[in-house]
């Protein structure tokens, strides 16, 4: 939705790379599309509906040989691996706080300095500027360029806590433990007549995506809230992914370091007991 707002304001032109049945980009056709025409390359790091983790050093240094500029969206991957920008090559990423412990209505964009040195402010308020008479206003260097108004201090202060947190569990840790829960729940779905599982077979994202063929999966989360299971049903934000796949919606279970493998059995029980009961 905002590349499109951004193609109506600047006349620029989408492309989008296609994603193969096993939820993994169709990277065959990235040279046809990713060409020197191209001024910006955005991709999720790890997919919201599927668990996809897409090859991000690699995607970026795919677009930097034809000179364009990468966004990365981190939201799904910065609370559950580890995450060094530089080692990715990325010129911008985003994630949200509340996708990694924190609270909600704060989040973080990193660019790389010399693409910030350049960018002229988006909008203007108190602490963002040098100087200001009535007919000019000079800014500050970023990041002050782009923080004009109060900022979120209360935001910032939780945001920083939970990374501490998790900075003191270790990312690399987490990421084991959500990989082995994720995929011990997509082998365990197999036992569960009727469900079709969604993304890669192999290593993926905190998450399996899944729909059966017994409820819609708005039917099915509410099902399972009788019995103390959070999932989430829908279209994830996410529509034009679903329509890929033919579906309205899928049902989202999610995973984290605080979840075990006792907690995924009794998501198969209330499954199971799911299938009885619409069926």
């Amino acid at each position: 939705m905002p590349w499109q707002l951004l193609a109506e304001w600047t006349g620029a032109q989408l492309r989008f790379l296609p994603v193969l049945d096993d939820g993994t980009l169709d990277l065959e056709q990235l040279s046809s599309l990713l060409t020197t025409d191209v001024k910006l390359f955005a991709f999720t790091h790890v997919s919201n509906s599927l668990g996809t983790i897409n090859a991000v050093a690699e995607l970026c240094a795919k677009a930097r040989d034809v000179g364009a500029i990468t966004l990365v969206d981190a939201a799904q991957s910065v609370g559950h691996m580890p995450l060094d920008v530089q080692e990715l090559g990325c010129d911008f990423l985003a994630f949200s706080g509340h996708k990694m412990c924190g609270p909600t209505g704060i989040g973080v964009l990193y660019g790389r300095a010399e693409l910030l040195d350049s960018m002229p402010p988006w909008h203007g308020g108190g602490e963002m500027i040098v100087s200001v008479t009535l007919e000019k206003s000079t800014f500050k260097r970023p990041p002050h360029r782009f923080e004009a108004g109060t900022p979120n201090i209360a935001g910032a202060i939780g945001l920083a806590a939970a990374i501490d947190y998790i900075e003191r569990i270790g990312r690399p840790a987490i990421f084991g433990h959500d990989s082995q829960l994720a995929r011990y729940a997509a082998e365990r779905l197999t036992e569960v007549p009727g469900t079709r599982i969604f993304g890669p077979s192999g290593e993926r994202g905190a998450l399996v995506g899944f729909v059966m063929d017994a409820a819609h999966p708005h039917d099915l989360t509410t099902f399972a809230d009788q019995y103390g299971l959070a999932m989430r049903g829908g279209h994830h934000c996410n529509q034009p992914l679903m329509r890929r796949f033919g579906v309205s919606g899928t049902t989202r279970a999610s995973f984290y370091f605080y979840n075990t493998i006792e907690e995924i059995d009794r998501i198969i029980e209330i499954l199971q007991r799911a299938v009885r009961f619409f069926s």
